[in-house]
């Protein structure tokens, strides 16, 4: 699917890096509890995004890109716990938490200016 949208695009990138932090966990840390959670809000973000570009009014919009935002800073507590739970090495928790706080980083800045007119939708 093509994506005009620098949210849509990270918010998407950013959960396929975070299945496959699922499945390395669940193969090789043998960890059930967290990864699962880790999965659950990381993939949620992209998809509140997604949701967003069919709003049907502003408040929807804003609505579903706080929720994305809520979900992304759940998502970088469980990258913490997984780190200093010693489940991720700290090469691969810096990369992954950066991707992450880049990914809250655009959805604050977007819902600071709550203008879903600067948010490119499916629509266009």
């Amino acid at each position: 699917m093509k994506t005009d949208n620098l949210i849509v695009g990270k918010s998407k990138a950013f959960a396929l890096r975070i299945i496959k932090l699922f499945k390395y966990l669940r193969g090789e840390k043998n960890e059930y509890i967290l990864s699962k959670q880790l999965l659950r809000s990381g993939t949620s973000i992209g998809a509140n995004v997604r949701e967003a570009t069919r709003a049907q009014s502003k408040a929807d919009f804003n609505a579903k890109i706080a929720i994305a935002l809520k979900e992304a800073e759940e998502t970088a507590y469980w990258l913490e716990l997984l780190f200093e739970g010693e489940y991720l090495e700290k090469e691969a928790f810096a990369s992954i938490y950066s991707d992450c706080n880049e990914v809250c980083k655009i959805l604050m800045s977007i819902s600071k200016t709550g203008k879903e007119g600067e948010f490119a939708t499916h629509n266009d």
